[in-house]
């Protein structure tokens, strides 16, 4: 087991330089100038123009820019913003704990309806139950999240004028009712994310159960005098999860960098929703590094979850 997470960590290494390489390129060469914004203040003169971007570091070549940027993001430095120069750690670092709250939360409702209402619909299958589920995970999945989101509105803030339509991002917790605030803002965009998120998950529960019910294993253990509930928990659970280990693996990161169309919905200050403001504004390295944060996420869970394969399956080895 060592041997393989040190040899997959290895691999990883040229895995995250390719990353960083074509997503630099990528944003290096994409149209939008960072000093657009300058350029219709007549009272900034071209002269001043040129010495930002020199100060800015974009009068360099490419390859020499790419160089600078990685060995510094080692350190822990990410460089600054190029519209607000404030450092892009600090930027992240406070837009962080609004996404984790917000996605977090929704993330763990969404796996834990999905799980047993997956499970159910594989064994009640073609019943009016499953088809109920079914339903539901139809919906969830194929209803954008924009589209719920600005349902919900509709019906709970502008009809009802039960729950806040936008997130106050200056609201602090100081006492009970405050607290109150904070979970009334926080339901409609974590519902709609737990919709979306439980059944995607839910589909794949669904068919990876299904596919194991009729396995010669479960039959085996029913013939050995097994109840049907400890067949379902112990052995088809367990061997249905190694499919949706993987999906749940290469979603966790999501939980880091935001839900870019929910928070654009809600006004939520999230990492995605700071994502899409640095985009609009050409702010090379706020995006450079959140994508690059994403890329290192992503081969960390995937490690992750080849990993788990061989506690769930001991039939797995390294």
């Amino acid at each position: 087991m060592l041997k393989y997470f040190l040899k997959r960590l290895l691999f990883s290494i040229p895995t995250l330089l390719a990353i960083s390489m074509v997503v630099f390129g990528i944003l290096a060469l994409a149209p939008g100038d960072p000093m657009g914004e300058f350029a219709a203040n007549p009272a900034i003169t071209e002269a001043v123009r040129e010495n930002i971007r020199k100060s800015l570091g974009l009068d360099q070549p490419l390859p020499v820019r790419y160089v600078k940027w990685l060995l510094a993001f080692l350190q822990g430095d990410m460089g600054y913003s190029f519209t607000s120069r404030s450092p892009v750690f600090t930027l992240i670092w406070q837009r962080l704990p609004t996404t984790i709250w917000i996605v977090g939360i929704a993330y763990i409702f969404g796996v834990l309806i999905a799980f047993p209402l997956g499970v159910i619909s594989a064994v009640k299958r073609y019943s009016w139950l499953d088809k109920i589920i079914s339903t539901f995970s139809l919906l969830g999945f194929s209803l954008p999240t924009f589209v719920t989101g600005l349902l919900l509105i509709i019906i709970f803030s502008v009809q009802l004028n039960w729950l806040p339509s936008f997130y106050n991002s200056t609201l602090e917790i100081s006492d009970f009712n405050s607290l109150i605030e904070q979970v009334k803002q926080s339901i409609m965009p974590v519902t709609v994310l737990s919709l979306y998120q439980g059944a995607m998950l839910m589909r794949f529960v669904r068919s990876s159960v299904t596919e194991e019910i009729h396995q010669e294993y479960v039959k085996t253990a029913l013939a050995k005098g097994l109840t049907n509930f400890s067949v379902l928990t112990k052995h088809i659970v367990r061997n249905a999860l190694i499919p949706v280990v993987t999906l749940i693996a290469l979603d966790i990161p999501s939980i880091f960098t935001g839900a870019l169309v929910t928070e654009q919905v809600f006004r939520v200050p999230g990492i995605g929703a700071l994502l899409i403001d640095s985009i609009s504004r050409s702010d090379t390295p706020v995006v450079m590094a959140i994508t690059f944060i994403y890329g290192i996420l992503i081969v960390i869970f995937n490690l992750i979850a080849d990993l788990t394969y061989s506690w769930l399956d001991p039939r797995v080895r390294y």
